[in-house]
């Protein structure tokens, strides 16, 4: 297939409508005539929130024992410098490069120099708002006054439109959904201070007029930006009942959230992104669209909706892992974390299914007490009395996922089903996890701006565990985050499970005319993979991204040998000859632009054939 019968495909699949609203933003951006440009608004000023009139309001937990100095970027603690006593709002925490503080409009993608623009983003996503108005909310003594300096140095260093942080809508709505959950937390939505009024103004004015660009995009900017809208809208129309713009916002944010619901959630859960994190970004922007409808009384969301958000729930609750709150490292992840209301790890999603579980279902996810509890002992929201295990045996064939558990023992199979673009090359990769260790794993995202090779490895075929043809991704990159020529799963086998065995299967035929099938079987005490492979010219690699650890190979690993690790035996066997068979360094990225080292076993094969995987535990 030429280069541009390939765009041309993928263009169609991407959708014309999108198309045309991404080209209609950029040309009015260009060329002067979106009203974003117009737009203008007052310089807000401290205070931006008052002094708490009874101290414990959200709960009787203990004061929030945070340290400024260890404030956490994309979950992992970062070198903030606040030799000021605010961090360097412009400067990226990742390169330390600075961007430049023109009007948004006018600074370019991608600014020599800086690197990930994400690193500057990070700080002025409004985590530590949460942080201190937790801390003022348990009593803390220095947090209201923390709360309002940072807050005024951030809107003295970032006036309205200008710089970086006003460059992406999404970024404004997070801000505008941590502001308003911090005023809810402290029992400050119906007397707000005037500052906060005016801060939430202007960044509402920024993302109404930009919106359609989140749209085309069919993903979680879409959903962040309408709860934004509505949030924010509802909330200046209860303040100010004749204000028109207020009861557009809101307007535009209610009927965004309907959309996006219907159009990116598909039956079974799935979500249009093919990424854990973002689908917990998804659950948690409706979440606090929820908590702010239910604080304000207003008229309820569409029973479609809510039958989409309680499949998204139970989806995201049957990833998590046995004996913890991790999940698979699948699809993108870019280290966002909406509801930093719990303390615990990043990669722990429970406290957001507990939350979403509640208000979407009325029961809850987890029925023992524990930390996953916390965003709702802060944000007010009950807890019923029944639960629900989400933990199950189940096949999500609209978005191409089988989940497989046995004991504590859980197996993902992932194929593709892809009614939206792709974000990376994971055709039939398989997850594995036993007694909350994830033992054959995925690579993660490492980071969306960053020097080759790491660019193009995170999201290819070889940071996944799958079978390579040829050294080629099984899907030809167009651009920095657009893959083409989506393949579509063949022979799917549809989940069965017996008392001796859990059995599920899939296969595509690539661009080039690779073709894949991989079967899995799951007993009580093996998985069991098989890879039929054909089409491919010169050869094919077998990887087995492998938990960091003591590996060692006993006997010959190309002649009935096995690998031993974590109280494991992984043994391949073969229906043609190996050329090799070995244990290479790989990479992985479990927190946004951290990168660490693993084993990866990488079996290579010059003919078609069948291989066969034993992973005895």
């Amino acid at each position: 297939m030429n280069p541009l019968a390939l765009k041309i495909i993928t263009a169609w699949n991407l959708g014309t409508i999108n198309i045309g609203r991404a080209l209609f933003y950029r040309l009015g951006l260009r060329f002067g005539w979106n009203p974003v440009r117009k737009i203008a608004a007052d310089q807000p000023a401290t205070p931006f929130f008052l002094p708490v009139v009874s101290r414990r309001m959200a709960s009787d937990l203990p004061v929030p024992d945070f340290d400024i100095a260890g404030l956490s970027a994309f979950g992992l603690s970062a070198d903030y410098d606040l030799s000021n006593g605010v961090p360097d709002w412009h400067r990226s925490i990742i390169t330390g490069g600075v961007a430049p503080r023109l009007p948004w409009w006018q600074i370019p993608d991608f600014v020599d120099g800086l690197g990930d623009i994400k690193g500057v983003w990070e700080a002025s996503r409004f985590d530590w708002v949460l942080m201190f108005a937790r801390q003022v909310a348990a009593g803390g003594d220095d947090a209201l006054d923390n709360l309002n300096v940072w807050l005024r140095n951030w809107c003295e260093q970032n006036p309205p439109y200008i710089g970086a942080n006003w460059k992406c809508g999404q970024e404004a709505s997070i801000r505008v959904m941590h502001l308003a959950m911090a005023a809810h937390l402290l029992g400050q939505v119906l007397k707000p201070a005037s500052g906060l009024v005016d801060l939430l103004r202007a960044h509402l004015k920024r993302i109404a007029p930009t919106i359609q660009y989140a749209i085309a995009q069919d993903n979680n900017h879409g959903t962040s930006e309408a709860t934004a809208l509505f949030i924010g809208g509802s909330w200046l129309a209860v303040l100010f009942e004749e204000d028109i713009d207020a009861r557009r916002w809101r307007a535009m944010g209610r009927k965004w959230l309907e959309n996006r619901a219907r159009r990116l959630i598909e039956k079974d859960g799935s979500f249009s992104q093919y990424s854990l994190n973002y689908h917990r970004v998804l659950l948690d922007s409706y979440s606090m669209a929820e908590i702010w409808r239910r604080t304000l009384n207003l008229p309820a969301f569409s029973n479609e909706l809510i039958d989409k958000l309680r499949a998204a729930t139970s989806w995201l609750g049957n990833m998590v892992s046995p004996d913890g709150g991790d999940t698979p490292n699948l699809g993108a992840n870019d280290g966002a974390r909406l509801l930093p209301l719990a303390d615990t790890d990043y990669r722990d999603v429970r406290p957001s299914v507990q939350l979403a579980s509640v208000l979407f279902a009325g029961v809850r996810a987890y029925s023992t007490p524990g930390e996953y509890d916390t965003p709702l002992h802060w944000l007010k929201v009950p807890l019923p009395d029944d639960s629900v295990s989400y933990a199950e045996s189940h096949q999500y064939d609209h978005g191409g996922y089988v989940v497989m558990r046995r004991s504590k023992v859980m197996a993902l199979l992932r194929y593709p089903r892809f009614r939206f673009r792709p974000g990376q090359s994971d055709l039939l990769h398989v997850d594995f996890w036993r007694d909350g260790l994830n033992l054959l794993r995925d690579g993660g995202s490492y980071s969306y701006n960053c020097d080759e090779p790491w660019q193009s490895y995170f999201p290819g075929s070889a940071a996944h565990n799958s079978v390579q043809f040829d050294r080629r991704d099984a899907m030809p990159r167009l651009s920095r985050f657009l893959f083409g020529a989506w393949p579509k799963a063949e022979k799917v086998l549809p989940l069965k499970e017996s008392a001796e065995d859990i059995r599920a299967g899939a296969g595509y035929r690539d661009w080039k005319g690779g073709s894949h099938y991989r079967m899995l079987t799951l007993t009580d005490s093996v998985l069991t993979v098989i890879d039929e492979i054909h089409g491919f010219e010169e050869s094919a690699v077998l990887r087995w991204r492998l938990a960091p650890g003591e590996w060692h190979w006993e006997g010959d690993g190309t002649n009935g040998g096995y690998l031993e690790g974590h109280g494991c035996r992984l043994r391949i066997t073969a229906s043609q000859p190996l050329v090799r068979c070995e244990l290479v360094e790989g990479w992985e990225s479990r927190y946004y632009s951290q990168k660490t080292p693993l084993p990866v076993l990488e079996v290579e094969v010059a003919k078609a054939g069948k291989l066969i995987t034993e992973l005895s535990f």
